[in-house]
């Protein structure tokens, strides 16, 4: 163990005594995140693409939205556990790293979360982890109305919503963009930002985001499958379909 993680470590366990938390990922007493479910954290790289308007979106995801990724990001959400901000940045860094290479990209534009949650959170999910990450962002998306959460929305519901739900700045006009998002589920979300951006002038080179829900079958499915970073042979991969009939990350 290094000096380093030693003094981490002892910082933990100090600040526990001040203020107790349980592990997001698995309830263990007194640390926000235990070391067992911090290696559940490490990433496992996903890609695929999303057709918007007769284009394909390269998509890359850190992990499956599934396990300690799911628990600990849904803690930060609803229950205000701003400190798993940071392991939760590492993970979406990483998506970030293997979407950023090779796209061409200038700007990183993340999505914005609907206005009435922004209001009762008191911060943007998104917005803190990529500020934890260290990622300089452009704020280029704002809801053009406070319409109903996404996942208060059936799919159909969803795809209905999808025009006009946001507003690009013409600062991305010329630019070549990368998307930023926390979870892509069905992508309805992120077809309605590219075509916001691309409306306001933007080319968008794709997304990254911290974990994909994967759905196998259904209007809202998207293949996803594992990568290795140095791989560039596009289909030649584990699906992501075989990691959910019993393999364990």
């Amino acid at each position: 163990m290094t000096v380093t993680s030693l003094v981490s470590t002892a910082l933990a366990e100090a600040w526990a005594l001040v203020a107790p938390v349980d592990c997001a990922g698995c309830g263990a007493h007194d640390r926000a995140l235990c070391p067992s479910c911090v290696a559940g954290l490490q990433s496992r790289l996903m890609r695929a693409t999303l057709e918007v308007d007769g284009s394909s979106l390269p998509l890359v995801a850190a992990l499956p939205y599934a396990g300690v990724a799911r628990r600990a990001l849904l803690a930060l959400k609803h229950e205000g556990r701003t400190e798993l901000a940071r392991p939760l940045a590492q993970v979406l860094l990483a998506a970030v790293t293997a979407a950023w290479h090779g796209s061409g990209a200038e700007l990183l534009v993340p999505v914005p979360g609907s206005r009435a949650a922004a209001a009762r959170r008191g911060f943007g999910p998104v917005a803190l982890i990529t500020r934890r990450a260290g990622l300089a962002v452009t704020h280029a998306l704002r809801p053009v109305s406070a319409g109903p959460e996404q996942k208060a929305l059936r799919l159909e519901q969803r795809l209905a919503t999808d025009a006009g739900r946001w507003r690009a700045s013409s600062r991305v006009s010329g630019r070549r963009v990368l998307l930023v998002d926390d979870v892509v589920t069905s992508g309805a979300t992120l077809r309605a930002a590219t075509r916001a951006l691309r409306a306001a002038g933007a080319e968008v080179a794709g997304c990254a985001a911290m974990a994909a829900a994967v759905r196998r079958w259904g209007e809202s499915s998207i293949h996803w499958e594992f990568f290795a970073v140095d791989d560039e042979r596009h289909g030649d991969n584990e699906p992501v379909e075989d990691y959910r009939e019993g393999k364990e990350a």
